[in-house]
């Protein structure tokens, strides 16, 4: 009797344990029917064997699609560096070619001051060959005089003042010494050879000149 008891609650348990068996195998399934399979709500091991998914793979693809995705940002930033290389290179060389047309023609201005200077002394020089009237002459070339020293005014450029002044190395240029007359005269410019020139406040050219001593 007792061994017969003892068969049927064993019998009993094992059917139980089916029953919950067969439940989980249900709650499963009704899982991997559904759209939205969420695999941290009854464990990843689960998931995967119920997907026949081995976990090893899953993360071999997670590290592929990160690497495709840090390949592709190096692709773009490579093709934002080509570019803005090239566009660097192509302002490098404007501005060379800008600084080298400055530098070709940046007298043009001056020169165009200086051309109607050119057409009057050409015109002077046109009636010296068949004018006998030397006083009239000798007017024309002081207006033309004129007009150049007034067009290097406007141009920045003025005369040193040397005659009778003291010697001074910064603006003058000692060609001869000679005695001097008068003891005042020592140490001073006494006779200009070739005039000096100011651009604005820098010596143009130095003036050449006599001292005395």
């Amino acid at each position: 009797m007792k061994k017969k008891k003892k068969e049927q609650s064993e019998t009993r348990h094992n059917n139980q344990n089916k029953a919950t068996d067969n439940k989980e195998t249900n709650n499963i399934t009704e899982k991997n029917n559904g759209e939205n399979i969420d695999p941290m709500s009854y464990g990843a091991s689960e998931y995967f064997a119920s997907e026949n998914i081995p976990e090893a793979e899953v993360k071999t693809d997670n590290k592929a699609s990160e690497v495709r995705a840090v390949e592709e940002k190096l692709a773009e930033m490579q093709d934002k560096y080509i570019r803005l290389s090239a566009e660097f290179d192509n302002y490098r060389k404007r501005t060379l070619r800008e600084k080298m047309d400055m530098s070709k023609y940046a007298g043009e201005n001056l020169l165009l001051k200086i051309i109607p200077i050119m057409d009057d002394f050409e015109r002077a020089l046109n009636h010296m060959d068949y004018t006998t009237d030397c006083a009239a002459m000798k007017e024309g070339i002081d207006l033309i005089y004129g007009k150049f020293s007034e067009f290097l005014k406007q141009s920045g450029v003025k005369e040193i003042e040397s005659l009778n002044s003291s010697f001074n190395v910064d603006l003058h240029e000692a060609v001869a010494k000679v005695p001097a007359i008068e003891e005042d005269k020592k140490g001073k410019v006494i006779d200009v050879i070739q005039k000096g020139y100011y651009l604005q406040d820098k010596v143009l050219r130095f003036s050449k000149v006599v001292v005395g001593e």
